[in-house]
């Protein structure tokens, strides 16, 4: 006797509310699939066993098709709104999740057999975050290890090595310094934040630990590994609430906006951005600047020309109140907004204003960012050569030549090989030769 087909009436109406055919849905699914490093083959009967024969499709391609309906639907969906399995958004007991969720992610960051796996795995465009209300109560659930215990040094000492790492980061890129941040995470902080501890030291483990696995997600980002970036990002902002720390949630938000912008979505990046300076209480003049240039980055990206301008002038007279105060934030300063207005200005088709721009951010960057200075010039030298301006991007593209061989980036290596293409076109310039010459020899399998 046949077993008895139940239509899946949960994802025919998703699917019927993005209004897409059979067809549209399933070229979304395979198109993702194959970004994600699945070779997907399926077809409109594929679809139609889904919807009415209410046939499961196989675990890994579960993913794919509720982050094909989020990011059209603008909105998560979950596994149980699909009919494809429970939710997953149901957490488990904190007691078992904070230090062996962190010692999991980091081992299998470490692993060289399943790096590629991490690193193609998927970003979601539609990622229910949570916000900071949700933090209640989450301290009194950690499990404690009576036999280890921490004080203040053991604090000190996971937030310089997260400072030191930082440092490497800027100078070298992210596929240099990361594999040292997730050893650290395994190794040291996952242990400490089970020790025994006073509350106030707990507290500051906590909010360290948030620091760290931020500043892990940014260089997995920085890697190209941007679903593995999400899962950092998604931990930091878990400990930080845990902790109550605030600064870092709103950091680790902005940070998520940075990547969503950075990969052209530019609605979640804009909700992410909000999301960030709605959480930041009392802000002071330079992070208020800091967390409105990147809402002005995000809100021209999606054409809102008016609120773009709006929060770059809110970042612009921030920073000027912040550079008469003795009171820093992080790296944010005159440079980066420049570069915030570059890109604004870029979104909302002023070319030579963008350029003036980024020429103004580079003259005012510390030469210790070395992985900023390759990704920001070469960003000028495409736009100069967009406006017709050649021997400037030639002579910036030199430039980024000198820092290129010094680090180890993910996103370095796209700048690269848009330059290589760019060029591609005007070899019977000698400056343009000249380049492309010098280049070649440099190419990390890219050309």
């Amino acid at each position: 006797m046949d077993a008895v087909r139940t239509p899946n009436a949960g994802l025919t109406a998703l699917v019927e509310e993005t209004g897409w055919t059979y067809s549209q849905f399933v070229r979304r699914v395979n198109s993702l699939g194959t970004r994600c490093g699945l070779a997907l083959k399926y077809d409109d009967s594929a679809v139609a066993h889904w919807l009415n024969d209410g046939a499961v499709p196989r675990a890994r391609v579960r993913p794919l098709i509720l982050e094909v309906l989020s990011r059209q639907l603008g909105r998560p969906v979950t596994a149980a709104q699909a009919g494809l399995g429970p939710s997953g958004d149901t957490p488990r007991s904190r007691t078992d999740t904070l230090a062996s969720e962190l010692i999991d992610l980091g081992s299998a960051d470490l692993d060289p057999s399943r790096r590629t796996l991490l690193a193609a795995g998927l970003y979601s465009a539609a990622l229910a975050v949570p916000g900071w209300q949700d933090h209640a109560g989450r301290f009194e659930l950690l499990r404690t290890n009576p036999r280890l215990r921490i004080g203040q040094p053991e604090v000190e000492s996971v937030i310089a090595m997260t400072e030191h790492i930082s440092d490497l980061d800027d100078q070298f890129g992210g596929r240099m310094a990361r594999p040292l941040a997730s050893a650290f995470l395994v190794t040291t902080i996952a242990p400490y934040l089970e020790a025994e501890a006073s509350e106030p030291v707990r507290r500051a483990m906590l909010s360290a630990a948030a620091d760290h696995c931020y500043l892990t997600g940014y260089m997995a980002m920085d890697e190209r590994a941007d679903g593995l970036a999400q899962k950092y990002y998604l931990k930091a902002l878990e400990l930080a609430l845990t902790a109550g720390d605030r600064l870092t949630y709103c950091t680790t938000l902005r940070g998520m906006s940075v990547q969503a912008v950075d990969l052209g979505h530019g609605q979640q990046a804009l909700r992410l951005a909000d999301a960030a300076a709605s959480a930041s209480r009392q802000a002071g003049p330079r992070r208020l600047a800091f967390l409105a240039g990147q809402q002005a980055h995000a809100a021209a990206q999606t054409g809102d020309r008016a609120g773009a301008l709006l929060r770059m002038k809110e970042a612009e007279r921030a920073m000027e109140k912040a550079e008469s105060s003795a009171t820093a934030f992080g790296s944010y300063d005159p440079s980066a907004l420049y570069y915030h207005l570059g890109q604004v200005r870029y979104e909302l088709g002023d070319l030579t204003g963008a350029i003036d721009s980024f020429e103004e951010s580079d003259r005012l960057r510390e030469p210790v960012y070395r992985r900023t200075r390759v990704r920001y010039n070469a960003m000028l030298a495409e736009k100069q050569l967009q406006a017709g301006r050649l021997e400037e991007a030639c002579g910036n593209w030199h430039r980024v030549l000198d820092d290129y061989p010094h680090v180890q980036s993910g996103r370095c290596d796209d700048r690269f090989a848009v330059m290589m293409g760019s060029i591609r076109p005007y070899l019977r310039n000698s400056r343009a030769r000249d380049l492309y010459e010098r280049a070649r020899p440099m190419a990390r399998g890219v050309s």
